[in-house]
């Protein structure tokens, strides 16, 4: 999911191209009350924010070493890739394959591939009954799936953007969206080896700053 290996259209998305909407979402300003939003929408968001960090990597930050001790930035572009496509499958309660991370990067276009895989997660998750009952091997309820490839997909853009040296804060409506899950799910995560020990921060420490320390990332480190 984060530091580990986790558990199409044709008219691709480009990165430069707006992701598929199901009406408007409050971003950057109050926070919605009530129920909450769907994956699809929330991943919506939080595609509007990674697929940019992805898309701006030049080929010389390839090699950079970033927050996953196991992965640099080629590396973790291509588990994220892997994440991206494998649970387009979940949500469709198919049965992914993560035995093999291909080196995407290795192909020309590989940063509007991406902005397209991605756009195919959208879709895959706003889908009538992406979220209704169980997915993948575990028989996690669907939503937590969800969850996983969201907190993916989001973190792993912080990770990216600190490797190469830019700063990276996403909507507050994926950080919400995200807190109680992450809270849940993070014993399991740990006994997994998936986060690692949750990190310390001070009382001023913002939602999404608390939310990397839950994974085990230190969001203040130099």
């Amino acid at each position: 999911m984060t530091n580990e290996a986790p558990l199409p259209t044709d008219d691709p998305l480009r990165i430069d191209t707006p992701l598929p909407t199901g009406g408007p979402l409050p971003t950057g300003g109050p926070l919605p009350a009530g129920d909450p939003l769907p994956i699809g929408d929330l991943l919506r968001v939080a595609a509007a924010d990674a697929v940019p960090v992805v898309g701006g990597i030049a080929d010389a930050s390839l090699g950079a070493p970033t927050p996953c001790a196991e992965y640099d930035v080629r590396a973790l572009i291509n588990h994220l890739f892997s994440v991206v496509v494998n649970f387009q499958v979940l949500a469709a309660k198919g049965t992914p394959d993560f035995s093999e991370t291909p080196d995407r990067v290795a192909d020309a276009g590989w940063r509007e591939l991406f902005g397209a895989e991605v756009g195919k997660l959208v879709e895959a998750w706003s889908a009538p009954g992406a979220e209704e009952g169980t997915s993948g091997a575990m028989g996690l309820p669907a939503r937590t799936v969800g969850c996983m490839v969201l907190l993916d997909l989001t973190v792993h853009a912080w990770d990216l953007a600190r490797a190469t040296g830019r700063a990276f804060a996403p909507d507050p409506v994926v950080v919400v969206g995200l807190a109680d899950e992450v809270e849940r799910m993070a014993p399991m995560a740990r006994k997994m080896g998936v986060f690692g020990d949750a990190v310390g921060l001070p009382g001023d420490a913002t939602a999404f700053e608390r939310l990397l320390a839950t994974t085990g990332r230190d969001p203040r480190a130099r």
